[in-house]
């Protein structure tokens, strides 16, 4: 009768372990699926965007983003790999499909990567349509500069949010922190009866860029308060500046000048290449500006025009802080 009691309780125990293994399995199950699927909201330029973290295949197309992504490691299967400058490191890696530039792109080579993501804008803004149709799949994602928004919010808002989508809060926190250190220092040294003139130097001319307008020397005057040294009615957003005399420029008189050389990042190996310092120094009508004789010019980095991230305006403005407190 004993062994009877004994092998009855024996067989309880063992449904008792049988049935706490099956529950310890239903509640783990679910854990691992949420780890699976972890996902954040990100709201762009279109709305919110729930994406998949991290995410497998990376398409990046806007060359704002380019060194961000770069320093934080994050790897590309296919890009705008010949709009990046060579400050790139992506520019050396072969296994990066290279979707060409946005005249003459190749936007089906995008399908062979099946990305989940692409991170749109720029000069590829155009095309967000089409990547829809050829991965629509993917979340695409457009962080560009808004109109009407200052630039230096925008490049934080985006900068943050890619820190969100790549697990880099806190370098994207950093960058962040870095850009708005460097400005402070250009408001805090800067004297706004001091006017300023912005240029672009292109084919080895000298082109007038109105504050405001256009994607980069313009935008500066709003977020850093910037008095101009001459304003012109309709001005355009072209990337060679305004069609404005350089006589004109200087009788601007301006007390400082902002230059971008466009040249310096799409035409230096080019024959006939003039640097933008060159042009300056060697313009007749304007070396007897105060800008020109007290040395207050400032070129922004070689590769602007072809970067125009966050890394490349923290760097300028803390050229022209340096600048500024030297004038003091």
């Amino acid at each position: 009768m004993a062994s009877i009691k004994l092998r009855a309780a024996a067989l309880l125990s063992i449904a008792a372990l049988s049935l706490t293994a099956c529950g310890s399995n239903a509640e783990s199950a679910p854990e691992s699926t949420e780890a699976s699927a972890a996902t954040v909201t990100i709201t762009d330029n279109e709305g919110e965007k729930t994406i998949a973290t991290p995410p497998k295949s990376v398409v990046a197309t806007d060359n704002r983003t380019f060194e961000t992504l770069s320093d934080w490691g994050v790897e590309l299967k296919a890009a705008a790999v010949a709009l990046m400058p060579d400050t790139i490191a992506y520019t050396k890696d072969s296994s990066i499909v290279d979707l060409g530039n946005h005249r003459e792109p190749d936007l089906e080579a995008v399908v062979a990567v099946q990305p989940d993501l692409i991170i749109n804008g720029q000069r590829f803004t155009q095309f967000a349509d089409k990547f829809k149709e050829l991965a629509p799949e993917a979340t695409i994602l457009n962080l560009d500069p808004r109109d009407g928004e200052p630039l230096d919010s925008e490049l934080e808002r985006q900068t943050t949010a890619l820190g969100e989508v790549f697990g880099k809060q806190t370098e994207a926190a950093a960058l962040v922190s870095e850009l708005q250190a460097a400005e402070k220092r250009v408001t805090d040294a800067y004297n706004t009866e001091d006017t300023v003139m912005g240029l672009i130097t292109s084919g080895g001319e000298l082109g007038y860029s109105a504050p405001t307008t256009g994607r980069t020397v313009g935008p500066l005057f709003d977020f850093l308060n910037l008095t101009p040294a001459l304003e012109v009615e309709e001005s355009s957003t072209d990337h060679e500046g305004d069609d404005v005399s350089v006589e004109a420029i200087a009788k601007s008189n301006p007390d400082w000048i902002i230059v971008m050389d466009r040249d310096a990042a799409v035409g230096a190996e080019e024959e006939g290449y003039k640097p933008a310092k060159e042009l300056l120094e060697n313009s007749e009508a304007l070396k007897n500006v105060t800008a020109a004789k007290e040395g207050h010019v400032v070129i922004m980095p070689a590769d602007t025009y072809t970067n125009e991230g966050i890394q490349t305006y923290t760097e300028f403005l803390n050229d022209f802080a340096d600048a500024l407190e030297a004038a003091k």
